[in-house]
């Protein structure tokens, strides 16, 4: 599996621990020893594993959690660092978010997630594929 293609994986999970409400699932998929950030749509920023953590079990055990699904995601990557922009889908709106990631014990792990409004939809970016540099 290619880097690109590793970092659009731990994304992907990423989504589907949002989608599935799944709670250990994603404290699995954030960085352990690597600081950590997450800015949610209208929120201060979170900081801290610990704080950033009980965010998203605050988000993923409530009552009005979203339905999401990312949307033509592309990764990029330096090294030991990657990231992924991709569109949100959230009822019928779009966000869109940059989730970034590190190499911890060989895996990809998140670091930062932020996700804010946009004026574009999916359709109206080219349909090119990120680039990855070594």
């Amino acid at each position: 599996m290619s880097e690109s293609d590793a970092i659009l994986f731990a994304n992907e999970m990423f989504y589907r621990a949002f989608a599935d409400r799944d709670v250990p699932a994603m404290e699995s998929l954030w960085a352990s020893s690597a600081p950590v950030c997450c800015i949610h749509p209208g929120w201060e920023g979170i900081h801290g594993r610990e704080d950033v953590i009980e965010s998203w079990r605050a988000i993923l055990v409530g009552a009005s959690a979203p339905d999401i699904a990312c949307i033509a995601p592309r990764a990029y990557y330096y090294g030991e660092a990657g990231y992924v922009v991709c569109f949100e889908g959230v009822g019928g709106s779009y966000l869109i978010a940059t989730n970034y990631f590190v190499k911890e014990e060989g895996r990809w792990k998140m670091v930062h997630h932020q996700a804010g409004p946009t004026r574009f939809e999916p359709g109206d970016m080219p349909p090119e594929s990120g680039r990855s540099i070594n």
